[in-house]
């Protein structure tokens, strides 16, 4: 595969639709040509203990920021005919049609593929959690749980195992 979108989506709590962070990694010819990151008032706008200790954004972070609608404007045509790519797919796709579900908006159909599932079959790991997977890889993740950096090593497995 050598085009595609990585994406990768942080939530503020247990609702899919309350993604606080969206990371995409678009990919095109087997490079990297653009990235997109931006912070996402949730809906609803809570956060949890659980999800602010994994990545460490709270609702300070993101009062005022734009809601998700308006940060789709800025993606859609980015990926526009572009494959999306996640590691632990049904996580990520299960959030954007949640989110476009919370703003009536018409979901498009995006194709999905999974780089957890292609790590699974391919790759001799202990863990197939993204940490391990991009290292083994050869991609160092150094900010694991910051969406941009999450898809940027789903990209480097992606153009590995796809």
């Amino acid at each position: 595969m050598q085009n595609f979108a990585a994406i990768d989506f942080e939530t503020a709590n247990g609702n899919r639709s309350s993604v606080c962070s969206v990371g995409i990694v678009i990919v095109r010819e087997g490079k990297i040509v653009d990235k997109f990151y931006s912070l996402i008032q949730p809906s609803p706008n809570y956060y949890i203990d659980v999800t602010t200790n994994i990545h460490g954004l709270t609702r300070l972070d993101t009062d005022g920021q734009p809601q998700f609608p308006e940060v789709w404007a800025k993606i859609a045509d980015k990926i526009k005919d572009l494959p999306l790519v996640a590691h632990n797919r049904p996580f990520d796709e299960s959030c954007l049609k949640a989110v476009f579900e919370e703003y009536g908006m018409k979901y498009p159909g995006y194709k999905f593929y999974c780089t957890l599932k292609a790590s699974r079959r391919l790759l001799r790991l202990p863990c197939h959690k993204l940490p391990f997977v991009a290292k083994a890889c050869g991609y160092d993740l150094e900010s694991h749980h910051h969406a941009l950096s999450d898809a940027e090593a789903c990209a480097a497995i992606a153009l590995k195992l796809l």
